[in-house]
């Protein structure tokens, strides 16, 4: 019997992108010392018949079935340090190459079989990586030359605007009062475990994009002024 934390609710995969996958599914645990539950992103892009998983979800049978059909899962890939629950099971029962940022905590029983570094090899074609080089705890993202550039991230770049189906009460409850659903926005928890600084945003806001799939949030379209925004109004930038 396995030991992979069970597949919780989820969406169905949607093709937001040609070749770029998107499904939300349920986080549950604690944070900061009481049961949270909320959504999370999973991105997939194609290549070639190939899968990358970003972000990943576990994904219950039904949902397994549909992500098959659409290719070979090939490369796991983990942006953020606060992220990889379902890392081993997708990297179990695909034998995906695991790709991760430098000094990441890394569960004991998996590999880093590569190491995502800028001007490095990278799990797809046409794709950058952007690290944060401030703080605290790993975290990039990834720039996606299609569509005007699409920005992969995981906690950093969020963009809950609304509580959706697979939160609880109580969760929706404390977010609001903390303003977590605020739209283009940074990842509250992300600020408060990681501390980045204002000089990695400054290097954030040179590169051109159009779109951004986010660990947490709806897919964000036409998106690169009101990052900016937000990037000018927490860090003067």
């Amino acid at each position: 019997m396995s030991d992979f934390p069970d597949a919780m609710p989820h969406g169905p995969i949607r093709e937001v992108f040609p070749d770029v996958f998107f499904v939300t599914g349920t986080m549950r645990g604690e944070f900061f010392g009481s049961t949270w539950q909320f959504s999370r992103n999973m991105t997939v892009v194609r290549e070639d018949g190939t899968l990358t998983m970003v972000n990943t979800v576990r994904l219950d049978e039904e949902g397994l079935a549909q992500l098959e059909a659409l290719g070979t899962v090939k490369n796991v890939v983990r942006l953020g340090d606060m992220h990889g629950l379902d890392d081993r099971f997708y990297l179990d029962r695909y034998d995906a190459d695991f790709w991760a940022l430098p000094d990441m905590d890394i569960e004991d029983g998996i590999t880093v079989d590569r190491e995502l570094v800028p001007d490095g090899e990278m799990p797809f074609s046409d794709c950058t990586l952007f690290d944060f080089r401030t703080t605290a705890r790993p975290e990039g993202i990834l720039r996606l030359d299609r569509d005007g550039g699409i920005m992969i991230a995981c906690d950093s770049l969020q963009n809950w605007v609304a509580p959706d189906e697979f939160f609880d009460e109580s969760t929706v409850e404390t977010m609001q009062g903390m303003e977590f659903f605020t739209p283009h926005n940074l990842g509250l928890a992300w600020l408060h475990a990681s501390d980045p600084q204002a000089e990695d945003f400054v290097r954030l806001k040179e590169i051109p994009f159009s779109h951004a799939l986010c660990g947490h949030g709806i897919p964000a379209r036409n998106a690169m002024d009101a990052y900016h925004a937000t990037f000018n109004r927490m860090f003067q930038v």
